[in-house]
């Protein structure tokens, strides 16, 4: 039994030793720097947001503007002033599918709400493009009885609200990864 305890003692250690010496590597990501670089808050306050264009589609444009600010509160915060470095275009699509149908109307019951957002990062100093990449999200929602019109609609707006957050939230990450990659 001593031999089995001093194995592990001799693993715990090693563990131990492996973990001080990469304890020095580690800095938060949303920290101040002390070099004098821009910290990665200033990076991502840097990006322009344009209006997303849907000019023909009065829904599709009540999304744009939803992921718009969300993608604009988590990026800027409560901050504003900062002078912009790059410009994100994004552009996406939206899609509604039927999940459960009820037996007996055969109207939907339940169904699932989608986009699919592409965004480009575009320099401004050399108007050149340093990333691209694609995101997409899907919710589902409940359709409570067919007579209940404004309960639908509300139900809708809502997954639609959830969908904006979800892409903001992914655009952000990704955004937030690429400037601490390249500092």
């Amino acid at each position: 039994m001593s031999l089995a305890r001093g194995r592990i003692a001799v693993r715990l250690l090693a563990v131990a030793a492996l973990a001080a010496l990469t304890s020095g590597c580690f800095q938060p990501m949303y920290a101040e720097r002390t070099d004098g670089t821009p910290a990665l808050r200033e990076k991502l306050m840097g990006v322009e947001l344009p209006p997303v264009d849907k000019p023909n589609a009065s829904r599709e444009a009540r999304i744009g503007v939803e992921v718009r600010n969300a993608l604009a509160f988590k990026l800027y915060g409560n901050a504003t002033g900062m002078p912009p470095t790059h410009k994100l275009v994004l552009r996406f699509t939206t899609s509604r599918s039927s999940l459960i149908l009820d037996p007996l109307t055969a109207l939907p019951s339940t169904e699932n709400y989608g986009i699919d957002a592409q965004y480009a990062l575009i320099e401004l100093n050399n108007n050149k493009q340093v990333m691209t990449g694609s995101t997409f999200s899907r919710v589902s929602y409940d359709i409570p009885g067919q007579l209940q019109r404004f309960a639908r609609s509300r139900a809708l707006r809502d997954a639609e609200d959830r969908a904006a957050q979800e892409i903001a939230e992914n655009i952000q990450t990704r955004l937030a990864s690429f400037f601490y990659a390249g500092t």
